[in-house]
């Protein structure tokens, strides 16, 4: 049986620890897995909960962070390569930016027969200075030449890796979209909708319109601000706006929000309705969903937003920006609407499309379903992976 080491960046909550987490769970038997990851920052909610969840018990690495350590990206390279010698596996397979430098590098150094990059996003624009962005090209570059493989999660990310970038060369890229196990959004979305609506003081008539995620600067809060002030301005229907997750920007959201005379509130301090509503990290998400009658994302730059696809399955209308690979996970104009990043005023009008005219919203509800329900389901994800590995595999016993 093929050993394979499964290195994740860290576990905070996001699309990549589902995929790492899949993965290990269910490529088995056919696969033994080891999964490693690395220390979530203070700002995160870890997702440690999802691996638990699936009977996994991951192996931390504290020393592997987000941030740029010397000194700790140092141990962590040693700590990799101790559970490498131990381990002794097949094929190293790691996911996002720093697990995939220091677990391509350890795999490199100690000649691990096959080794597989997944990249969930990237940091290749909108994260930091060109300076800076021209050094981790030429990173990702020496990585990937020496790599076997390279998995982009959509289409649009390989184009962006191979052609824009210049990461890697076609033939090396391989489109493996995520894979979830979406019923749970499906799932007693009465009640869940219920729940939702009795926590937060919602009334049946108000339309609730939620953005998910870390709150950071790529995900472009500020834009999301300058919406609802426009919606506002524009629409007489009974709006709340929900921001769930946390994260280093919400001092500077809930400034930009008072700057705009616009009341809002931090739930886990303050119980009470207002037009926005800081819930924090949610482990509900699928409740989230459930209650929202629409979902919004307004990042700048995005690998697979899990939202998006979690929003479609619970059945919710979506308007975003047209970033990443957000055309490759949405119906446009059947799903979700998209505009441009510097695009608020459409961006508030479709929004306002959907506020005003709840048959738009139901017929995205049911085309969302099913386009993410035959495309994103955990299973398809596990074959394209294992037909991957199987490939690599048969290909270096032929060398």
């Amino acid at each position: 049986m093929p050993k394979v080491l499964r290195i994740l960046n860290r576990f905070n909550v996001g699309g990549p620890t589902y995929n790492a987490v899949y993965l290990s769970k269910y490529l088995s038997p056919e696969f033994e897995t080891l999964l490693i990851g690395g220390q979530i920052d203070a700002s995160e909610e870890s997702s440690l909960f999802i691996a638990k969840n699936e009977g996994l018990d991951p192996i931390i690495i504290d020393e592997m962070k987000r941030s740029i350590n010397f000194f700790a990206d140092k141990k962590a390279l040693k700590k990799i390569k101790d559970i490498m010698q131990d381990f002794k596996p097949d094929i190293v397979h790691t996911h996002a930016s720093k697990a995939g430098v220091l677990g391509r590098k350890a795999a490199f150094d100690l000649h691990v027969p096959i080794v597989v990059h997944t990249f969930h996003g990237h940091v290749f624009h909108s994260y930091f200075n060109p300076l800076k962005t021209a050094v981790i090209k030429r990173i990702e570059r020496n990585l990937a030449r020496k790599s076997d493989a390279i998995v982009a999660i959509s289409d649009q990310q390989k184009f962006e890796l191979t052609k824009l970038h210049k990461i890697c060369p076609d033939e090396k890229m391989h489109v493996i979209p995520l894979g979830f196990d979406l019923n749970k959004f499906i799932d007693k979305n009465g009640e869940k909708r219920k729940a939702f609506r009795s926590t937060y003081l919602v009334d049946d008539d108000e339309i609730v319109v939620s953005i998910v995620g870390r709150l950071v600067p790529v995900k472009n809060h500020s834009f999301f601000v300058e919406v609802v002030k426009k919606v506002l301005s524009k629409t007489n229907k009974k709006i709340r706006f929900f921001i769930v997750g946390d994260g280093e920007e919400r001092e500077n959201i809930m400034q930009n929000l008072s700057s705009k005379g616009i009341d809002f509130c931090y739930w886990p301090s303050e119980q009470k309705r207002t037009t926005v509503t800081f819930t924090s990290w949610s482990k509900q998400v699928d409740v989230v969903n459930a209650g929202s009658d629409i979902i919004v994302l307004t990042s700048l730059n995005e690998g697979t937003p899990v939202s998006l696809i979690e929003a479609q399955a619970a059945g919710k209308a979506i308007v975003s920006t047209r970033t990443g690979g957000i055309d490759n996970i949405v119906l446009e104009g059947k799903s979700a609407f998209l505009t441009g990043v510097d695009e608020v005023d459409v961006f508030a009008e479709n929004l306002i499309q959907l506020v005003e005219n709840e048959n738009i919203r139901n017929e995205m509800s049911r085309s969302g379903t099913t386009f993410v329900m035959d495309n994103f389901s955990y299973n398809t994800l596990c074959t394209n992976m294992a037909n991957l590995y199987h490939k690599l595999l048969a290909a270096k016993e032929h060398k």
